[in-house]
């Protein structure tokens, strides 16, 4: 997979100011404010920066965290895992791995078949419906 590398002010100017504090500073929603926190139309979750692919709707679930939860990705090679040391505790940031787009981060608490829960923003994703 080709990097999409841009200026911070080019992507404050393709972003809403929402999307860019959460996709490019780090920021996270607030829980249960989301758009895709309920969301339950079929499709496939891209990244709102680049448009990679990166969740399919069959991997949601509801995990009454705030957030858009799945249990996997669209595949292994769509997303990067970082240590995350803020707030006084290690967790495991996502990011997208095409754009470096901050997602969410993952925890080892989810269903069946990985055991992971991918706590996403809605501000980082955009859905693109299937076709009927």
């Amino acid at each position: 997979m080709e990097k999409l590398e841009k200026p911070l002010e080019a992507w404050r100017e393709q972003l809403s100011d929402e999307q860019f504090q959460v996709c490019r500073l780090g920021a996270t929603e607030r829980p249960f404010t989301g758009k895709y926190n309920d969301t339950k139309v079929p499709g496939i979750y891209h990244c709102a920066c680049c448009n990679e692919p990166l969740f399919d709707s069959d991997a949601k679930f509801s995990s009454g965290c705030g957030w858009p939860s799945y249990f996997q990705p669209v595949s292994d090679h769509a997303i990067a895992s970082v240590d995350d040391f803020s707030h006084g505790m290690h967790r495991i940031e996502v990011k997208c791995a095409r754009c470096d787009s901050h997602l969410g981060h993952v925890f080892p608490d989810g269903p069946a078949p990985t055991g992971l829960r991918y706590c996403i923003n809605s501000a980082s994703l955009d859905l693109q419906p299937r076709d009927a």
